[in-house]
């Protein structure tokens, strides 16, 4: 199978190339089938049976040898001379340095001993692959349950890693851990019939004959290795982690955290930005959305200020939902509204479709208003959009066409399984992680959503902006977390007094910044350099200037570093001006 894999991933090197694009396109190969050697979920979605039956390995060992062959890597990658290369290899080649220094970078900081935080950890990892893992064959079946048997090792191998940061002076704060032992508690407790891990033996297909034996083997694996193991977690929890978790909330605190924060920033947004600039840029943005907001309240006719306002949209029952079927009605019509406009905006679409979900009952208490869930192609799984049905006074309506433009199209799903489908691309680079790019285009998409007239009213255009300040505080808040050594009440001060986010929300995604330094800084970052290469390009071409031309330039190479993408849109434009 990892022959046939190979292959698929040399089909792209069929086309004619220069001679001397050869030397990286091979360099490139190799890379990838690396990379499926060492992930078995990215090679089990393609189809890879013996990684459907692997989970990755997460030792001490394993990342040394990482570091040793990304390191080989980055070596022979020096050695091939750019001068000459194609564009598209020459985008290839530069992507490829971008991340060998980026997972070598993480790995030299020893990410590994922190292995969960707010929002989920190596302890949730496998119930999520189980939602968007189909079952088709008797071989696959037994596949799945040999990735159940190989939990136990897995918890004990990230168990051992999060010891290793107990000793380094390494690890979240006591109110993250807090919540992780909640759930790591509830997780253990519970039921093993409708446990999510059963998922993929849920409907199995009538050609499987012994179903219901491979059901019982999975139920039995679960409830004699799987629990003792999830157990011993939250014993660690209880007895080891909970009383040494760091007593500052901000990461430059730890030993080697100045260091380590200012490559997290420079991480998840792709720049050079540093954490005092990036300050100053949410600062400015909150104050110029602010206005923007005061503005739309003026067009409702309210009279009172922000707070009031804010109380009235908090407090009015027609701002909500009355039940969880409610809610994913109003999320799907909404979505299909947005279906109806994509074609005016885009020259290229995804055939894989997508479809409003409810969050998973065993996480949706502290888990965030919306997600997307990525499909598979290969699999045959659709993409989903996820919508927090849970504490309905909590979700208001008029965010409800901003979550969805960010979390289905045309944001997340739209520029995922566009990615996905890319048949001239690399896999690396099309299954790429780069919060900036992702992040950015799905606010983005939530700024395009007034373009295409999908809020209508002026309390769904000020839903937007509530979601656009809510970005513009990350900026503020994570920097003043993590570098500024700002508590949380100054962090929380933020959205408070300047969006409609409900108190849960804010709570779910201030815990989210504690435990997840940086990751929230790239939205914004990502969106506005999407919007200042719109305008670049815009001016520059004026009446040449076709809007479904440009989202096929920022979108179809796959998700790219903000520096990429800038070079990939301005050659762009000199091709435009030439046609």
């Amino acid at each position: 199978m990892r022959t046939a894999l190979f292959a698929m991933v040399w089909l792209w090197l069929a086309a004619p190339a220069l001679a001397d694009d050869r030397a990286i396109n091979h360099l490139v190969a190799e890379y990838e089938a690396y990379s499926l050697k060492d992930d078995p979920f990215a090679a089990g979605q393609q189809g890879d049976l013996a990684a459907l039956a692997r989970l990755p390995d997460v030792t001490p060992a394993a990342d040394q040898a990482r570091i040793a062959a990304l390191s080989t890597f980055k070596h022979n990658l020096a050695a091939i001379p750019v001068t000459g290369l194609s564009d598209a290899a020459r985008l290839n080649h530069d992507f490829l340095a971008w991340t060998l220094d980026r997972r070598l970078a993480g790995l030299t900081f020893d990410e590994a001993r922190m292995p969960f935080n707010s929002d989920g950890g190596f302890h949730q990892t496998l119930n999520y692959v189980a939602t968007t893992t189909p079952i088709r064959t008797m071989a696959e079946a037994k596949a799945w349950i040999s990735r159940l048997r190989a939990l136990p090792k897995f918890y004990a191998d990230n168990i051992a890693n999060a010891r290793r940061g107990i000793a380094t002076g390494f690890t979240q704060p006591e109110s993250t851990n807090r919540q992780v032992l909640d759930r790591a508690r509830a997780q253990a407790a519970a039921v093993v019939e409708t446990d999510p891990l059963m998922i993929p033996l849920t409907h199995l297909p009538a050609s499987i004959a012994d179903a219901e034996d491979l059901r019982h083997e999975a139920l039995s694996v679960i409830t004699d290795q799987v629990r003792p193991a999830q157990r011993a977690f939250v014993t660690f929890l209880e007895r080891e982690y909970l009383p040494v978790g760091r007593p500052t909330l901000g990461i430059r605190s730890l030993p080697g955290g100045e260091a380590y924060y200012t490559w997290l920033v420079a991480d998840h947004t792709t720049t050079d930005l540093t954490p005092d600039q990036i300050h100053q840029i949410g600062l400015a943005e909150v104050a110029r959305i602010r206005k923007e907001m005061d503005g739309v309240i003026a067009e409702t006719g309210f009279k009172g200020d922000f707070r009031a306002f804010q109380a009235y949209l908090r407090g009015d029952p027609q701002f909500y939902a009355t039940s969880r079927e409610d809610l994913l009605e109003k999320a799907s019509r909404i979505a299909k509204r947005i279906d109806n406009e994509l074609p005016s905006w885009f020259a290229t679409l995804p055939r894989l479709t997508y479809g409003v979900r409810p969050v998973p009952a065993d996480i949706e208490e502290t888990y965030t208003t919306g997600r997307y869930f990525g499909g598979s192609p290969e699999q045959g799984v659709s993409g989903g959009y996820m919508v927090n049905t849970s504490k309905l006074d909590q979700r208001p309506l008029y965010e409800l066409p901003a979550l969805t433009l960010h979390e289905a199209v045309p944001g997340h799903h739209l520029q995922i399984a566009l990615g996905q489908e890319l048949q001239s691309v690399p896999n690396f680079r099309r299954n790429a992680d780069i919060t900036a790019f992702t992040e950015g285009w799905g606010l983005y998409s939530e700024k395009l959503g007034g373009e295409m007239g999908i809020y209508r009213n002026a309390y769904e255009r000020f839903g937007r902006l509530s979601y656009e300040m809510w970005r513009a505080c990350r900026l503020v808040a994570d920097t003043g977390l993590h570098w500024k050594g700002w508590s949380l009440d100054q962090a929380r001060a933020c959205f408070a007094d300047n969006t409609a986010l409900s108190p849960l929300n804010i709570e779910v995604e201030l815990a989210r910044y504690v435990s997840w330094p940086g990751q929230a800084l790239a939205y914004k970052i990502g969106e506005m350099k999407i919007v200042a290469l719109r305008q670049t390009a815009k001016a520059a071409l004026g009446d040449k200037f076709d809007i479904r031309r440009f989202h096929d330039a920022v979108l179809l190479a796959g998700p790219l570093p903000l520096s990429l993408l800038e070079q990939r849109v301005n050659r762009w434009i000199d091709g435009e001006k030439a046609r």
